[in-house]
């Protein structure tokens, strides 16, 4: 896959991931809540499901440009995506197969989502591949997340209601809006092979001087 279509594939999967994951959440909850509609909850799991495949697709197909910039931090993207995919799956079939759901399982989703967003926004931001005000919303976004899941479990509020879905906002606006659209404009700002100073930055490493030695 090109740089552009691999662009244009991760925009639309940011998309259908959010889409699916918000209908399926909807629809498991309302079983939580008391509708006792085993085909929705079997519909929601399912819907879940391929969120969470569509969440592992992101991560593999970005670690193949971000592994250019820092191939080591890069690689925990796909790794973090997949324990987020883990943790949904499971959660989601506990649910199907107990018909009772396994306490505070979106705040347990969130934290492989969070960690692993911020690896991603902080490339993103790095490398400018996109304009960093984009990889900036996106990193305030996870941060907001990650720090909404102990305040969660402590009391201090509730990120499904109220003023705690405002920690939602930011990196819901960034998956499911912003990047996207930015991606099926113009996709990745991908260093030329003659520039390689970009890369470098985000590796720690020096760009070698263009100056000889002194005489």
């Amino acid at each position: 896959m090109t740089p552009r279509t691999i662009a244009v594939t991760v925009g639309a999967l940011f998309i259908f991931q959010m889409v699916s994951a918000m209908i399926g959440t909807t629809l498991t909850q309302a079983f939580i809540d008391g509708n006792p509609d085993k085909t929705a909850l079997t519909t929601g799991v399912a819907l879940m499901i391929c969120s969470g495949l569509a969440v592992v697709a992101i991560g593999l197909l970005m670690y193949r440009i971000l592994k250019g910039f820092n191939q080591k931090l890069a690689l925990w993207y796909p790794v973090m995506r997949v324990i987020e995919f883990a943790v949904s799956v499971t959660c989601s079939i506990y649910l199907l197969t107990q018909l009772h759901a396994v306490p505070n399982t979106m705040l347990w989703v969130y934290i492989p989502t969070a960690i692993g967003g911020l690896v991603f926004t902080y490339l993103l931001f790095a490398s400018r591949i996109v304009p960093q005000p984009i990889a900036a919303l996106g990193l305030i976004g996870y941060a907001l997340l990650l720090l909404g899941v102990p305040l969660d479990l402590l009391g201090v509020l509730d990120m499904d209601a109220g003023a705690g879905m405002l920690l939602l906002a930011p990196g819901g606006l960034f998956e499911v809006l912003v990047l996207p659209i930015w991606l099926f404009a113009k996709g990745f700002t991908l260093p030329q092979p003659s520039q390689p100073a970009r890369a470098n930055a985000i590796r720690g490493e020096q760009t070698p001087s263009r100056t000889g030695p002194s005489a």
